[in-house]
């Protein structure tokens, strides 16, 4: 608590090193260091920001986990189903503080491996300001359709009244999650490895603890759930604003509602692709809502939402990796260190396919218990672990596909990283889906056999495009080519 006092003091002063932001006052020094990313052995460095990049987006997706969770084990199927449907409303506010988050960490992790420190002041508040105004616009455009959302996101008459309660109480939240995300991966990027990871960590912790007051004790259902989930962003936001206090001064930030055009626009190229992988899983359960509930009823949707929030158990730890790799990258790509940057690939790549083989083969051994952990009913468990199982069939393969998207965001290469981004779901595993479902007639089979297959495509796609990357790395290494210029993105 001390640290945190002493940042808040009015007599700090910035005392930059190139790649080292150290904030000093009279009585506490405290050092964000990413001079690391260019001097530290990549494996320890990597190890070193993974590690919570995973806790956190773990945690962070434990929000709707937890809900389910308290949710399925009081009003059971049509909670669950309810919150399936609200599950792309959330995935939409997540997926916009991404494209903010990524784009200006990226930035700013840039900026100072090149030594350009002067443009934190500009990119920082305009990623603030920006993350604010698409927050609001999504909250009143959400609000003013919801009841038709609601419909078109495929519930039924059952469903629809649970649904409306939680989607109505969470958009207040929304905008708080949004500005947290975006100033943690900030300060993640000036070398900042506890950040994002505690106050993920704050907010589910207060999810839990409100979620089994309100839900178990008091009985107000999905309500509750979705009272929880805002409390509790809104706290997690108090805590970043508090830490960030110190960067603010230290820095001399200046917030005016006036954006810069070229800076918001190399923010929102940069963290496009982010964008469209997070909101594609959200395109793709609307779709699966829609297509399924007409061949396997409510029953279908209850094992889609238990699927896809397992499933993301999985994928959270290769969105972490990723991730993690992406400042790193980023830093070493701004200081031209292009030798660097091939160890970079190269061990993110060994970390993500051990990491995926070991859960891969955890998860397909303990199947039916972690279902059971989510519902009760012995007859969808069976259905749900079945359908599980052939989701995640190939999954130690898609690892390398995560990393290609990152590490050509970090690259500035925005038509490469957009390309990719939406290669799997929108151009694989759409197409796919229909075929199987209605075009071979398998039905719900046809769904589940979709991932594996569009899975194994993409980690194809993904090992190529690392191929080129490496030898793209060993030509500029050659020649020692210029390093980008975030103004200037490159397409």
């Amino acid at each position: 608590m001390r640290d945190i006092v002493s940042m808040c003091r009015s007599d700090l002063e910035l005392d930059y090193v190139p790649g080292e932001v150290r904030f000093m006052s009279s009585n506490n020094t405290v050092t964000m260091n990413n001079r690391q990313f260019a001097e530290e052995k990549v494996g320890k460095l990597l190890f070193k920001f993974a590690v919570p990049a995973i806790i956190s987006l773990l945690v962070a997706e434990m929000y709707n986990m937890v809900d389910s969770l308290f949710v399925g084990q009081t009003i059971g199927a049509n909670g669950i189903a309810a919150l399936t449907i609200a599950f792309p409303v959330q995935r939409l506010f997540s997926a916009m503080a991404m494209l903010v988050a990524v784009g200006a960490s990226t930035a700013v992790a840039r900026s100072s491996g090149a030594g350009e420190s002067h443009k934190l002041k500009t990119i920082i508040p305009n990623a603030m300001i920006l993350i604010l105004g698409l927050g609001i616009v999504l909250i009143v455009g959400i609000a003013y359709f919801i009841d038709p959302l609601i419909i078109k996101l495929g519930a039924s008459s059952a469903i629809f009244p649970y649904a409306k309660d939680y989607i109505s109480l969470i958009l207040i939240g929304g905008v708080f999650q949004g500005l947290s995300m975006v100033i943690a991966n900030i300060m993640m990027s000036l070398g900042d490895t506890k950040i994002v990871l505690m106050s993920t960590s704050i907010g589910a912790i207060i999810n839990v603890i409100i979620d089994a007051i309100l839900v178990l004790g008091l009985g107000y259902g999905v309500k509750g759930a979705a009272i929880a989930t805002s409390v509790s962003q809104i706290i997690s936001l108090v805590y970043v604003l508090v830490k960030f206090s110190g960067v603010k001064h230290a820095l001399n930030l200046k917030f005016t509602f006036k954006l810069d055009n070229i800076i918001v626009k190399g923010i929102m190229l940069v963290g496009f692709s982010t964008f469209i992988v997070e909101i594609s899983d959200a395109i793709v359960a609307v779709l699966l809502n829609n297509l399924l509930s007409g061949i396997g009823g409510d029953n279908a949707i209850v094992i889609v939402g238990l699927t896809t929030k397992i499933s993301m158990f999985l994928f959270m730890t290769v969105m972490g990796i990723s991730s993690a790799m992406q400042p790193i990258a980023a830093y070493n790509y701004g200081a031209r260190n292009y030798k660097r940057l091939k160890e970079i690939i190269r061990k993110s790549i060994i970390s993500v396919s051990v990491a995926t083989i070991a859960l891969w083969a955890l998860f397909m051994v303990f199947t039916s218990t972690v279902v059971n952990v989510f519902i009760s009913d012995p007859r969808v468990i069976s259905d749900a672990a079945k359908a599980l199982r052939i989701v995640i069939a190939v999954f130690p393969c898609i690892g390398v596909y995560y990393v290609s998207i990152y590490y050509y965001q970090a690259m500035n290469m925005v038509k490469t990283s957009f390309l990719l981004s939406i290669f799997r779901q929108i151009i694989v595993f759409i197409p796919l889906l229909y075929f199987l479902v209605n075009g071979l007639g398998l039905g719900v089979l046809g769904a589940w056999l979709a991932y594996p297959i569009s899975d194994l495509v993409s980690s194809i796609t993904g090992i190529i495009a690392m191929k080129k990357a490496t030898v793209s790395l060993e030509e500029m290494e050659g020649r020692k080519a210029p390093r980008g210029n975030f103004a200037n993105v490159r397409l």
